[in-house]
């Protein structure tokens, strides 16, 4: 009987432990699930998120089987009664990421593409739709690169009564919630060599166009991805640094050499005097090839030129002007680092944090997928916060290789203890995972 009795005893205190490790588990849970609470009644929570990248076809679209799961998660943040404003931080639309043989238009117009892409993604386009019409949830929209040329008439073609933060130059733009002004959220392309709008090249073949490079590399990438392509169907043609010691020359044998890097990358199976990258976008009519975009040179050593976005190896600090670059980044640097996630978060803390014209102490990016959160000090000695709102494309290989990211923000109060707080979340599999967090007081 005592054996039985401490057996007894013995299997209520296990019982007892897991009920205790099972309740904690289960606030725990609770938590981590429901991130639009402030634990209090007022609606002030910033949720944002970016790089969603709606295709106009699914059978190519970067996000097709993450669909279902934003439309969840729209859902939730709808019915959240703490949130105040979704924010999209850019690459909403996706303009860019269509196989270079395809009409992206297909004979028609730009209108009619945004249209498509609002069929493909009906379920989505309806959710956001649904907080919009609401109206107790501000859905604000920054554009992207991906999104670079699609007009507001055509945004608000689908999305009716968003609120559009752009800049008075297309396919930028930046945003600071109202309370919030020491925030500022923008896509983060304008800091980018090959993605920053580009309206100096080129404009002899596409009178008005703003397309950077960026753009024909996305197409040939598009066209890699549905090749499956593992093999290249040419040779890169090899260029030699020029013996001059000419600077323009130097930068563009340095363009060339990401070109290399990337053409090396995706390998697509078609020759590159192919003229099959089809356009008819933002002025562009003509069709053209790999070798229309790499710099070339007739003799080793020799002269270096380049046929589309010829000299734009010397328009960077006047593109920069109009793009409104505040710290001036230096045209080497931009472009030996344009494929670099990391010179997106330091451009954060140049353009901002270090930049004594500026009074942000907290900042928002997308564009890299690289979902992170990394804090420094201004240029006042003051802790400053630089997110990243990463992605929800299917698929992500960029930093922590994750998708379907998002940042809530809550306001500080009155209360001389309270702290602005900044947390990255992850949804993948409809589960909410909190990846970082960190906040401060301004």
């Amino acid at each position: 009987m005592k054996i039985i009795a401490r057996l007894l005893r013995a299997f209520f205190v296990v019982l007892v432990l897991i009920v205790f490790v099972s309740c904690e588990k289960s606030d725990s849970t609770d938590t981590e699930i429901d991130p639009f609470s402030n634990g209090g009644n007022e609606r002030n929570m910033i949720v944002v998120i970016s790089d969603i990248h709606l295709g106009a076809d699914l059978t190519y679209a970067e996000c097709n089987v993450n669909l279902k799961a934003l439309e969840n998660f729209l859902e939730k943040v709808r019915v959240a009664p703490n949130v105040k404003e979704l924010v999209i931080a850019g690459d909403l639309l996706d303009e860019w990421y269509v196989p270079a043989t395809i009409n992206t238009y297909q004979g028609k117009d730009q209108a009619d593409f945004v249209q498509r892409i609002a069929t493909a993604n009906k379920g989505v386009i309806d959710a956001f739709n649904k907080i919009i019409q609401e109206g107790k949830i501000t859905v604000t929209y920054v554009p992207g690169n991906h999104d670079l040329t699609i007009t507001a008439e055509n945004v608000d073609l689908i999305l009716p009564g968003i609120n559009q933060a752009r800049d008075n130059e297309q396919g930028l733009g930046t945003y600071s919630p109202s309370g919030i002004p020491v925030l500022a959220i923008e896509h983060g392309h304008r800091y980018n060599f090959f993605c920053a709008p580009d309206p100096i090249s080129n404009q002899d073949i596409a009178p008005g166009t703003i397309m950077p490079p960026g753009y024909f590399f996305t197409r040939i990438a598009a066209l890699h991805h549905i090749q499956d392509c593992h093999t290249a169907g040419d040779t890169m043609p090899i260029v030699t640094q020029n013996t001059s010691g000419n600077e323009s020359q130097d930068l563009l044998f340095a363009y060339w050499e990401l070109w290399q890097w990337s053409i090396t990358l995706l390998p697509i199976e078609n020759k590159f005097d192919e003229n099959m990258i089809v356009t008819n976008v933002d002025g562009f009519t003509g069709t053209y090839s790999v070798n229309d975009l790499l710099p070339y040179q007739t003799t080793p050593g020799g002269f270096i030129d380049v046929h589309l976005y010829k000299g734009i190896q010397d328009t960077w600090n006047q593109r920069q002007t109009l793009n409104h670059v505040a710290v001036n980044i230096p045209t080497k640097q931009a472009i030996a680092n344009s494929a670099i996630p990391s010179e997106s978060d330091d451009q954060a803390k140049n353009q901002y944090f270090l930049n004594p014209n500026s009074n942000k102490r907290m900042v928002i990016f997308g564009h890299t997928h690289d979902a992170k959160i990394i804090a420094s000090e201004n240029h006042n000695g003051q802790k400053s916060i630089y997110a990243n709102s990463g992605t929800w494309i299917d698929h992500n290989k960029v930093g922590a290789a994750t998708t379907m990211n998002f940042v809530v923000i809550t306001p500080q109060n009155t209360d001389d203890s309270s702290q602005t707080m900044v947390k990255l979340y992850n949804y993948e599999g409809e589960v909410v995972t909190k990846m970082d967090e960190d906040s401060l007081r301004y």
